[in-house]
């Protein structure tokens, strides 16, 4: 059974925090907090976070609600509302919606052991831009690169 996302600090935690910055990045290919307020595509923002922006946009001949910095889709958001993952939409409900989707997806104790790659396996299907996703664009290596340069960062604060 895995841990509630309530019991893992993901702010002190350096591997989570950085892990959820790498998944941040390979679905966006930017480092700022502005992928928070970002509509599919990358290309719209939103800035009611109350709740899931809901709006179907096309982009890439494909239509989707998926919204903020994890690209959560409007019904993976009903889901962890209706199992109080999240109230809102904010940055900080967004990161723990990622965490219960790590989770749920058995990837959680790889990225605490610093197993990137086990965890990328496991993700890869949630996160298609992670490296060997059906969208990634970026390499094992790459993403092995920019944990240990998120770590690095991660640790400093």
């Amino acid at each position: 059974m895995p841990q509630n996302t309530r019991s893992i600090n993901y702010e002190t935690n350096v591997n989570v925090k950085a892990f959820l910055k790498l998944i941040r990045y390979a679905e966006h290919k930017r480092d700022d907090d502005r992928v928070y307020y970002l509509l599919y595509g990358g290309q719209q923002t939103f800035t009611d976070t109350s709740t899931h922006p809901d709006l179907a946009i096309l982009a890439w001949g494909k239509r989707s609600t998926a919204a903020g910095a994890y690209q959560i889709r409007k019904a993976t958001w009903d889901e962890a509302v209706k199992n109080g993952i999240a109230m809102d939409f904010t940055p900080a409900s967004q990161d723990k919606i990622a965490l219960w989707l790590i989770q749920r997806r058995g990837a959680l104790p790889h990225i605490q052991a610093n197993e990137l790659e086990k965890a990328i396996v496991l993700l890869r299907t949630e996160w298609v831009s992670l490296p060997g996703g059906t969208q990634s664009k970026m390499t094992i290596a790459e993403a092995k690169q920019r944990f240990e340069k998120y770590l690095t960062e991660c640790k400093g604060r």
